[in-house]
């Protein structure tokens, strides 16, 4: 167990904390559990409140082009307004919902390039103190994963994934920020499509599914994006066939002659290209997202060929560091660099009087 030494700059040794999260993934929407184990200093202290921070990394794109901040998205506490004594060893266990919203950061095991974390704060004798920092894992709903797998079947390839600052017009979007999935074209569509980006909004009811097609310019016109959206309830995953409903979503939507979304739908502007998180585009993905009319093939759930799990194989090569900025309608927090290897960040800089 390691404890991380809090409120140093009391002049005295102050209490240390080690948040330990359970040990099963979880899911947006679902709990996340776990206990903050604290350890007494040199003298009594009174722990004024314990708070628990959701933060990820998110990029954002600005008028002096791209760079990297963390966001609080979601805030808790999970105790406080106690006497701790000199030396004394506390658990408080805690358990609270995940945002609907938070992303996915595994497929199958296989981490996708998503950063996320928990972070501890204490608040001991008016002062606050930001201390443990530890990664969460989000693996995906079944409905999610469930387009994932089918979208892998019919041979889309894996390009990175990573999180936008900014919102999606005409969607129920709560967080500030939404994730991008992005992938290369099946064979099937190579001559139309130069990528796609999913995005999942779940929500309470099921998902919204955004998809946006970058598709090919012709001898005789340019390029441009389309855009398709569509609503797929939690309840009936196991008794859909998906390679058929997402493979209808996919051809309508890059064969219609007008683009059902020319003008960019997000909230900030910038071209979405590729981060190359993972550095290649071996695995093979595909993603849909259901919008009114929901096609079924022959038969529930036939799959052939490589899936998802093949697709993420490799693993996410890492995450770039970045520059905090241009992120303003959230609480960004003044850190750079990878937080999972630099936990010894500039604690205080961030606490407010």
């Amino acid at each position: 167990m390691v404890f991380k030494r809090l409120l140093g700059s009391l002049g005295v040794g102050g209490p240390a904390v080690d948040t330990v999260l359970d040990p099963l993934s979880a899911v947006p929407g679902g709990t996340l559990s776990g206990q903050v184990n604290l350890k007494g200093g040199n003298a009594d202290f009174t722990i004024d409140h314990i708070s628990l921070e959701l933060i990820a990394r998110v990029e954002a794109e600005h008028d002096h082009g791209e760079s990297e901040g963390t966001v609080v998205f979601h805030r808790i506490a999970v105790g406080g307004n106690f006497r701790l004594a000199e030396g004394e060893y506390r658990s408080i266990p805690f358990a609270f919902p995940l945002p609907w919203e938070t992303p996915i950061t595994e497929l199958y095991g296989q981490q996708l390039g998503i950063v996320l974390g928990v972070r501890t704060e204490l608040g001991v004798a008016g002062a606050k103190d930001k201390g443990d920092l530890d990664p969460l894992t989000v693996r995906p709903l079944p409905a999610q994963e469930a387009i994932l797998e089918a979208l892998g079947q019919l041979g889309f390839g894996f390009k990175s994934a990573d999180l936008e600052y900014g919102r999606i017009r005409g969607t129920g979007q709560q967080l500030p920020f939404y994730q991008e999935i992005e992938l290369t074209p099946a064979p099937a569509y190579a001559h139309q499509v130069n990528e796609i980006e999913v995005t999942f909004l779940a929500g309470p009811a099921g998902l919204e599914v955004v998809i946006e097609a970058d598709k090919r310019g012709g001898f005789f016109s340019e390029g441009h994006d389309a855009l398709s959206r569509h609503t797929v309830p939690h309840g009936d995953v196991h008794s859909r066939n998906w390679n058929a409903e997402v493979e209808a979503w996919i051809r309508q939507m890059v064969e219609h002659r007008t683009s059902y979304g020319s003008q960019n739908p997000h909230a900030s502007n910038g071209a979405h290209g590729s981060h190359g998180l993972f550095g290649h585009g071996a695995p093979h993905v595909d993603k849909g997202h259901g919008h009114g009319d929901h096609h079924h093939g022959d038969g529930h759930g036939h799959r052939s060929g490589p899936g998802m799990g093949t697709v993420v194989a490799a693993g996410a090569a890492g995450v770039a560091v970045g520059v905090v900025g241009g992120l303003v309608a959230a609480e960004v927090v003044d850190e750079v660099g990878d937080f999972f290897e630099g936990d010894d960040e500039d604690e205080g800089d961030d606490d407010e009087s």
